[in-house]
């Protein structure tokens, strides 16, 4: 982009700065640290200049809005065309306490539903199962059965808004339980809208939620990508996250680059069961974190645009440009908040949001300032929402696509993180002789992902401790004193009502079809064919969650089992 002789003079000028005006001012009053740093202790410089961008390209590297690499964004208009989706995470209790919450989402401006479940329905246990005991609708809202599912949306227009879904190894019966309830309705099946998160690669890398073992977990992720391409276009049936890696203590560079292995490693499984990668691969999405160094995440979100439209077309033959675009949520990041100075988490909040907006995020959550405490508050959640819809009419940020496009440090820190990303991307790769999908099941397999993480969580803790790291309010600036708000607590009537609504479902279903049902679906996956369809059959007869999932356990065997933990 730049003449050389222009780029030796750039040089030639930055040295003479560099020795006759900021040595001698160093000198004198020092800087603040010997050592800057990203969060992800990813070192930058004290200045960026157009030699540090001397090699790019910008048609090949940046490009326009809208047309490959997607570095500038998915979209010609980006947020000027319509905002990023706000979509606040909601569910505690019971389905009806939820339903509340959503309404009173959506009168507040709020433009899609996020549901996140309790424990007992994310490892797909009843409510009644003696280990779901005090957990019920403790960290999101309980679902057993098509009942519930009919309640949380009670009043809700399903073919109009869109839902995301929190949840893994369940995530194939909430789907069908999801695709039930329009059947039910009469809302045609290509009007229903949402995301699945459904990725239980990272499960097994990260979060650590799974009932079965590794292998026929992706195989029924598979089932579910299957049937969204042929029944619910406008479902996306996996979102590939990266956030719980990154919230286990990963680097940005190790969150971008796992899960782009756990996305390629889902489009290898669908195309070897013989899809076409134009047929599904539009319906893939991301789902990152946003932590507190903006410009590295920006960073990331650019990088992972280019790297997965380079990827798809080269590896996987995409052709289809939808294909090749990487649409992705964020969250903001719930590990960087504190208990301590919780109005603090305000702000940080606020900081991370920005990154994912000037990183041209897709739809984005941003956390409530108590949740280092308790599930958010009404209050609390209303100033998360409110943060978002002043980034977007008050503050300019969504008026100018990719806004910090062409900053010497911004594309310079954007191939740093390309480069380091892919280097780990094509390591995986070479563990599965050729195959991401297989390197990435080698890796869970022989502890990979645990030791990169764990490192890089230790380093992490290791800078907080001795200072290097400053975390607001906890150590430096710290004050005396209760700081806590008040908190929502949920109820311990909470499981009682569950139970009892649970009971009459039971009480009131024909026990004959349940057990056809569950028969049904015992053949299904034993001849390996596609569980979906009688997934969505089982759970109109009100077949439970923990139901299907003891059929799946006992089949296909648990990973406890598996690994040798009883």
């Amino acid at each position: 982009m730049y003449d050389e002789d222009d780029l030796a003079s750039i040089r030639e000028a930055r040295d003479e700065w560099e020795s006759e005006t900021r040595d001698p001012f160093v000198e004198k009053g020092g800087e603040r640290k010997d050592r800057f740093a990203t969060v992800s202790n990813h070192e930058v410089d004290d200045l960026y200049t157009p030699a540090d961008v001397a090699d790019l390209d910008y048609e090949s590297d940046l490009g326009f809005p809208g047309e490959s690499p997607y570095t500038r964004g998915v979209y010609p208009t980006m947020f000027r065309g319509r905002t990023w989706t706000m979509r606040q995470f909601a569910g505690f209790g019971t389905a009806t306490e939820t339903n509340e919450r959503f309404h009173y989402l959506i009168e507040n401006g709020q433009t899609g539903l996020s549901t996140a479940f309790d424990m007992p329905s994310l490892m797909g246990k009843d409510s009644d199962d003696p280990l779901s005991d005090g957990e019920v609708g403790k960290e999101g809202v309980a679902v057993d059965t098509l009942r519930d599912m009919e309640v949380l949306f009670d009043g809700i227009d399903i073919g109009e808004v869109t839902t995301s879904f929190t949840i893994n190894p369940s995530a194939p019966v909430v789907f069908a339980m999801y695709v039930a309830l329009a059947d039910n309705r009469g809302v045609p099946r290509d009007r229903i809208g949402g995301t699945f998160q459904n990725d239980m690669l990272k499960e097994f890398i990260a979060q650590k939620e799974w009932v079965i073992p590794p292998e026929p977990s992706l195989k029924l992720v598979t089932d579910t990508v299957e049937f969204a391409a042929e029944e619910t276009p406008r479902i996306r049936p996996i979102s590939v996250s990266g956030y719980h890696i990154r919230e286990a203590g990963s680097t940005a560079v190790q969150e971008l680059a796992f899960t782009l292995a756990d996305g390629f490693a889902y489009v290898e499984d669908a195309v070897d069961r013989g899809l076409d990668v134009d047929e599904f691969a539009p319906q893939l999405s991301f789902f990152f974190n946003s932590h507190n160094s903006i410009f590295e995440e920006v960073a990331k979100f650019r990088a992972a645009r280019r790297i997965y439209h380079d990827v798809m077309s080269e590896w996987y033959d995409a052709e289809d440009e939808r294909s090749t675009q990487l649409k992705f949520h964020t969250q903001t990041a719930g590990q960087s908040l504190t208990a301590q100075q919780p109005l603090n988490n305000v702000v940080r909040v606020t900081i991370q949001a920005l990154a994912g907006v000037l990183g041209g995020t897709q739809s984005l959550h941003t956390n409530s300032f108590d949740e280092a405490l308790a599930l958010p508050s009404e209050e609390a959640v209303t100033v998360a929402l409110r943060t978002q819809q002043i980034i977007a009419e008050e503050s300019g940020a969504a008026d100018v696509i990719d806004p910090l496009g062409g900053s010497f440090f911004v594309e310079t820190l954007t191939d740093e993180i390309e480069a380091e990303a892919m280097a780990y991307i094509e390591e995986i790769r070479e563990m599965g002789d050729g195959s991401v999908r297989d390197g990435v099941l080698a890796g869970i397999d022989e502890g990979y992902y645990h030791r990169e993480i764990g490192e890089a969580s230790y380093e992490y803790q290791s800078r907080v401790e001795d200072g290097e790291e400053v975390v607001v309010g906890v150590n430096k600036y710290d004050t005396e004193g209760d700081t806590r708000p008040d908190l929502l607590h949920v109820e311990d009537e909470v499981q009682d009502r569950q139970l009892a609504r649970l009971e009459s479902v039971k009480d009131d279903r024909d026990d004959a079809a349940v057990e056809a049902a569950l028969s049904d679906l015992r053949e299904t996956v034993r001849d390996g064919d596609n569980v979906m369809p009688v997934l969505v059959d089982a759970v109109k007869e009100y077949v439970t969650m923990g139901e299907i999932m003891d059929v799946f356990a006992e089949e296909y065997g648990t990973y406890r089992e598996s690994i040798g933990v009883m």
